[in-house]
């Protein structure tokens, strides 16, 4: 018998492409999700079957995070489109509040070090992307016709 994983309060700053997708995963698996952007018309991304919260508000600034209950979360993504925001947001959210997973989307990759200094983790598009397509013309003579 399989045992379920309790549900986690997560909170997703920014609903572009990645913070949608992920609130639709997380909200699928069980989780208690929260996402927040400044614009309603970024909640339209959210799949259909999103069964969490949305709140609209200027994601810099202390209402945002203590609208979304940040004391409470047991996870904050920074995935909005500035590397400046999330750095800023995922900092208050590990330092201030103590959040126990916070995690950075980072356009940049020579700002990577900063988080990590920090002991926040990061996800990169820009690494993501060169990797794949790295791997896709490195492993090209491997592919058997």
């Amino acid at each position: 018998m399989k045992k379920n994983k309790p549900s986690k309060y997560v909170i997703i700053i920014g609903c572009g492409g990645l913070g949608s997708s992920i609130a639709g995963q997380l909200s699928a698996a069980g989780n208690n999700v929260v996402v927040v952007d400044r614009d309603r018309e970024a909640f339209k991304k959210l799949p259909p079957e999103f069964s969490g919260f949305t709140i609209m508000t200027e994601v810099i600034g202390k209402s945002a995070l203590v609208d979304s209950k940040i004391e409470q979360a047991h996870i904050l993504i920074a995935s909005t489109d500035d590397d400046n925001t999330n750095i800023m947001i995922a900092q208050i959210a590990k330092m201030i509040y103590h959040v126990p997973k916070v995690i950075a989307r980072v356009f940049e990759p020579s700002r990577m070090r900063v988080y990590k200094d920090l002991d926040i983790e990061t996800i990169s598009p820009t690494i993501l992307a060169a990797s794949v397509v790295s791997d896709s013309i490195l492993n090209e003579g491997d592919v058997e016709s």
